[in-house]
């Protein structure tokens, strides 16, 4: 494996480079720093929010690039490269579908903030840690703020209570599980391969001058650019059999293990 070429190096969060404990490591900010002497850039990739992201990215955010909300927004420091919206009778269907399901909780995520309903406490308590910005209403179909993504999180598993019941939006949108609690729903460009892509026809990288990680099926079209691509230890059964390598868990360091080679 010859990385001698990388310029680009492409990170996701949860379950990746984040441990179990949503936390970074020290050691990623170090080998940051050795990354930074060599000129290579650094891209985070999240279905998170913008904010969340560089909440625990703080030491570096100014000098990072980030995709935030699965590929419908493209940030660095406070200049917005992209945004990618859903239509507002789309955000209604949306809304109109899942609506009726037990236990689901949907998400609007605009670009400064997110909008949710205020019936759950113990929903309100566990989204604190994705979203550092979020606001409480009444009626979500109010909202008149661009929506850039709906995600819709199960407290059991969004794969089996949430994905069957928006399975048939696929098509006119862009439905994702990106995790064993969420279901992204975004237009159909709003996907961190898009993203991504727009950010290698920018700085002119090429898929042997890139490195991918992740974990999830959120990040299956950015896995899919690069000629490094590699699945975590813990990734869905989908991301292993797609990523070219693989590399540790996120708890046993398996983005800073591969960093370290790199170096």
């Amino acid at each position: 494996m010859d990385l001698s070429q990388i310029k680009m190096v492409v990170t996701d969060m949860d379950g990746t480079l984040l441990n179990s404990k949503h936390e970074v490591s020290s050691r990623f900010f170090e080998i940051y720093e050795e990354l930074k002497k060599k000129n290579i850039a650094f891209v985070a990739a999240s279905g998170r929010q913008y904010h969340s992201m560089v909440d625990k990215l703080d030491s570096i955010k100014n000098e990072i690039l980030v995709i935030a909300e699965n590929g419908a927004l493209i940030r660095k420091q406070e200049k917005t490269l992209l945004t990618t919206t859903i239509n507002q009778s789309e955000v209604h269907r949306i809304l109109d579908t899942v609506r009726p399901l037990e236990n689901v909780h949907p998400v609007l995520c605009s670009q400064n903030t997110a909008y949710v309903g205020g019936d759950s406490n113990e929903f309100l308590d566990m989204l604190r840690e994705y979203y550092s910005e979020f606001q409480i209403v009444e009626d979500q179909k109010q909202v008149v703020d661009d929506v850039l993504k709906i995600a819709i999180y199960h407290f059991e598993n969004s794969e089996e209570h949430i994905y069957p019941h928006v399975k048939h939006l696929e098509g006119d949108l862009k439905v994702k599980v990106s995790g064993t609690n969420w279901v992204d729903i975004s237009d159909l460009n709003a996907h961190k391969g898009y993203a991504l892509k727009k950010v290698m026809d920018e700085f002119q990288i090429a898929s042997n001058e890139i490195m991918v990680f992740g974990d999830y099926n959120n990040d299956l079209e950015m896995l899919e650019l690069s000629d490094f691509s590699f699945a975590m230890a813990n990734a869905h059964p989908n991301v292993l059999k797609m990523a070219k390598f693989r590399t540790d868990s996120n708890d046993n360091f398996g983005v800073e293990r591969i960093l370290e080679k790199l170096l």
